[in-house]
C-alpha cells in the first residue's frame, strides 16, 4: 500500500509523478545531447590546450546543473505539453471533467509539482550552481577561449568608498599576486581630510582567517586635527579594510559565481561605495527568484494548451508552446540587457517579462476546456 499526504488524492499523485517523471527525463535526454555537441564542438580546442580528462569531467559536472537550471522553464514547458496532450489524446481529460474534477482542481496537482521544481531550481540556482560556476569559468578562460578574451587580471587607478567618509585608491592592482601599487586611504569628516594615509604596496592576506584582511607595507600617516599634523611612519601595519581583490578586477560573469548571502552583501557594500558596476549583479540577483517563478507560469500555459483533444495530437500544442517558450527566454534576455546597459530599473527589467507572460497565461487559462 502506497502512502500519500492526506490532501493529495490519487489522480494527484498521479499527474505529480508523471509531470515530474517527463520534466527530469528530459533534462537527462536533453543535456546529454548538449553535453555531446559541446564535446565535439571544443574538442580542437581542449587538445591544443592541454586540458586533462580530469579537469574536463569537472567542467562537465558542473556544465549539466548550470544549463538545465538556466532552461528550466522550457523543461517544464515540454513535460507539461508532452504527458497532458497524452491525457487528452486518451480522453483521459475529458473522464476528469465529466467525474466532476474541475479545470481549477485539476491545476492543483500541476502548481504543486511547479513549485517544487521552482524551489528546485531557487535553491541550484543560489547556492550550489554559483560554486560550481567558479571551476566552470574557469575551465572556459583556459581552455576554451581564445587568447585575448580572458578576464582582466589587473586593473588601473581605482578609487572607492570602503566605509563611510573613507576613499581608498589604487594606482595599479595585480590579481594574480593580488597585491596594489601606491595605495591611498583617505578618511573625511563633516567633509573635511582628517586622515591621509599612503603606502608602497597593500597586499591580501589570503592566509587568514578574518576576511578583508590586508597588509600594507611601507606606510606614512598623516593625522590633521585643526592646525596641527602628526605623521608616522611604519614598515608594514595589518588592517581590516572592506575591499577584496575581485572589487577591482573586472571579471566577466563574476556574478555569477556569488551565492544570493554574497550578492546582497556585494551589492550593498557597492553601494556604499557609489560604484557604477551594481546593476550586472542586482539584475543576476532578481534574475534568480523571477526565473523560478517561471516553472508557474509556463505551466499553466502548458495545461492551457494541451488539455484540449485535438485532432493532430500534440503538435500544434507544442509549436505554439515553443514559440512562447523561446518568445519568454528572448525577451528575458532583453530586458535584462536594458537593465545593464540603459536607465530601467534591475527589478523591472527582469520582473517584465514574468508579468506579461503571466497575461497571456491568464487569457489562455480562461481560454481552455472546462
Amino acid at each position: 500500500m502506497k502512502l500519500r499526504p492526506p490532501f493529495l488524492k490519487r489522480i494527484d499523485t498521479y499527474i505529480i509523478g508523471k509531470f515530474l517523471g517527463t520534466y527530469f527525463f528530459s533534462i537527462l535526454l536533453i543535456i546529454s545531447v548538449a553535453v555531446v555537441f559541446d564535446y565535439n564542438d571544443n574538442i580542437d580546442k581542449l587538445t591544443q590546450n592541454g586540458a586533462p580528462w580530469q579537469e574536463i569531467a569537472e567542467y562537465y559536472l558542473n556544465f549539466v546543473p548550470y544549463y538545465a537550471n538556466l532552461f528550466s522553464s522550457l523543461f517544464v514547458f515540454i513535460a507539461v505539453i508532452f504527458f497532458t496532450s497524452k491525457l487528452a489524446g486518451n480522453s483521459e481529460i475529458i473522464a476528469m471533467i465529466s467525474a466532476g474534477i474541475s479545470l481549477p482542481r485539476l491545476m492543483r496537482p500541476y502548481l504543486l509539482s511547479a513549485a517544487v521544481i521552482a524551489a528546485l531550481t531557487l535553491y541550484l540556482g543560489s547556492e550550489v550552481i554559483p560554486r560550481g560556476s567558479v571551476v566552470r569559468l574557469d575551465f572556459e578562460n583556459r581552455y576554451k577561449k581564445r587568447k585575448g578574451k580572458q578576464n582582466a587580471t589587473y586593473a588601473d587607478n581605482v578609487q572607492m568608498q570602503v566605509d563611510t567618509g573613507v576613499i581608498a585608491f589604487i594606482e595599479h592592482f595585480d590579481g594574480p599576486t593580488k597585491t596594489g601599487y601606491h595605495f591611498q586611504l583617505d578618511k573625511f569628516e563633516k567633509k573635511k581630510l582628517v586622515s591621509h594615509l599612503t603606502a608602497a604596496s597593500i597586499t591580501y592576506d589570503t592566509l587568514s582567517s578574518e576576511r578583508f584582511h590586508w597588509k600594507i607595507n611601507n606606510v606614512n600617516i598623516r593625522d590633521m586635527r585643526g592646525m596641527r599634523e602628526h605623521i608616522t611612519h611604519h614598515s608594514q601595519i595589518d588592517s581590516v579594510i572592506v575591499m577584496e581583490p575581485s572589487d577591482f578586477l573586472s571579471t566577466r560573469n563574476f556574478q555569477e559565481t556569488m551565492t544570493n548571502r554574497e550578492l546582497q552583501e556585494y551589492i550593498e557594500r557597492a553601494r556604499i561605495r557609489g560604484t557604477g558596476k551594481l546593476k550586472p549583479f542586482q539584475v543576476e540577483y532578481y534574475k534568480r527568484y523571477a526565473s523560478s517563478f517561471a516553472a508557474f507560469i509556463m505551466t499553466v500555459i502548458g495545461v492551457s494548451l494541451s488539455s484540449r483533444k485535438r485532432k493532430g495530437g500534440m503538435g500544434f500544442s507544442l509549436g505554439v508552446g515553443l514559440v512562447l517558450s523561446v518568445s519568454y527566454a528572448f525577451f528575458q534576455a532583453v530586458t535584462a540587457g536594458f537593465a545593464t546597459n540603459a536607465n530601467v530599473p534591475p527589478l523591472l527589467a527582469v520582473w517584465l517579462p514574468n508579468i506579461v507572460f503571466s497575461i497571456i497565461a491568464y487569457y489562455l487559462y480562461k481560454k481552455a476546456p472546462r
